[in-house]
């Protein structure tokens, strides 16, 4: 066979004496994280709010049952301001290091420790986060599955949660296949919608249900040693909440950089945008959810709420869409830091 029908080399197949910095480079382009860099300010938006805004928002009433009005409130408002401000720092180290760019949440941690200690840091942990996180994406998903299902038809025959979970995996057969943000911006986007429409939807079910007779807010613990155990997993709850800030530089390296306009300015624009999104959602849920419900109120809100019924399903199937566009922004991700 001659050299005009032989394949194209793979990536790893590169000459001995090509330098460290040329294979990297060929490696990036051969399996980029952005088709391009021409992503705008608004992308940076609703990538970042598909990446935070989870199915830990519909938790954030029980975690209020726990923490109560005062501690709880200064919690939720404190988590806002400071991930807000790690995730500007995370912004500006973005091209902290002249003519380069720091594309991968790794590449920072090799720019901070070194190359192998910074990998051994960083990459077990964000896996850890991220492949956490996507398993939660799972189950969540197949309840609303479930719950939609069981509204929708009650006299059906009950199936096991396990099934609907192999349901909602489906799609991310096919999803699975987009090899970088570019091409999941239509999905990214829809999550991002949905997001803000299953809260709005959340909320306003709740207080239009009404604050329920013989509302508690004292704390359902028997025992000082249960109140603090509680105490500890509503803040675990709130932390969950308030995760993506695992994928910020793999969005902001969709955005295009020059010495005149840094890629710093048009993302800090899409996260202060997302921010205000995410505190849309999170605020109205939180305060409102626990105010209607109390200490009665369920670990997802949305079970805590039965009509009327077209509008839970509909919340329901809204939070289905999310976690599937949410899943697909970490699993790239996973998909980079495992190659």
């Amino acid at each position: 066979m001659d050299s005009q029908t032989q394949a194209e080399p793979k990536p790893e197949e590169v000459p001995s004496n090509e330098t460290e910095e040329e294979r990297k480079k060929k490696i990036d382009d051969w399996l980029p994280i952005t088709g391009s860099r021409n992503a705008k300010w608004w992308y940076a938006a609703f990538h970042n709010v598909t990446a935070m805004v989870g199915a830990g928002v519909l938790s954030l009433p029980y975690a209020m049952s726990h923490l109560g009005w005062g501690p709880g409130t200064v919690i939720l408002v404190l988590s806002w301001v400071i991930t807000l401000y790690t995730l500007w720092q995370m912004v500006e180290m973005h091209e902290m290091i002249p003519g380069k760019r720091l594309d991968r949440y790794h590449e920072l941690g090799q720019a901070a420790f070194g190359k192998k200690l910074g990998l051994y840091i960083v990459v077990p942990q964000q896996l850890i986060c991220e492949v956490g996180v996507d398993i939660v994406y799972m189950v969540t998903g197949g309840k609303s599955l479930q719950k939609i299902y069981n509204l929708a038809c009650g006299d059906c025959k009950n199936i096991k949660l396990t099934y609907f979970i192999m349901i909602f995996a489906s799609p991310h057969f096919i999803l699975a296949h987009c090899p970088n943000f570019n091409s999941i911006s239509v999905v990214s986007l829809a999550a991002a919608v949905m997001s803000l429409s299953y809260s709005t939807i959340a909320w306003g079910a709740a207080a239009d249900k009404g604050r329920q007779p013989g509302v508690s807010y004292a704390s359902v613990a028997s025992t000082p040693t249960g109140g603090v155990f509680n105490f500890l997993g509503a803040l675990g709850e709130v932390a969950f909440a308030y995760a993506g800030h695992n994928v910020v530089l793999e969005i902001q390296a969709t955005i295009p950089s020059s010495p005149e306009r840094p890629s710093k300015v048009p993302m800090w624009r899409g996260v202060v945008v997302a921010y205000i999104v995410v505190a849309l959602c999170y605020f109205p849920v939180a305060l409102v959810g626990y105010y209607i419900f109390g200490n009665k109120v369920e670990d997802n809100i949305m079970l805590s709420l039965e009509k009327p019924v077209w509008l839970v399903i509909v919340a329901n199937a809204f939070v289905v869409i999310h976690v599937i566009g949410s899943y697909q922004v970490l699993l790239i991700d996973n998909l980079f830091l495992t190659w």
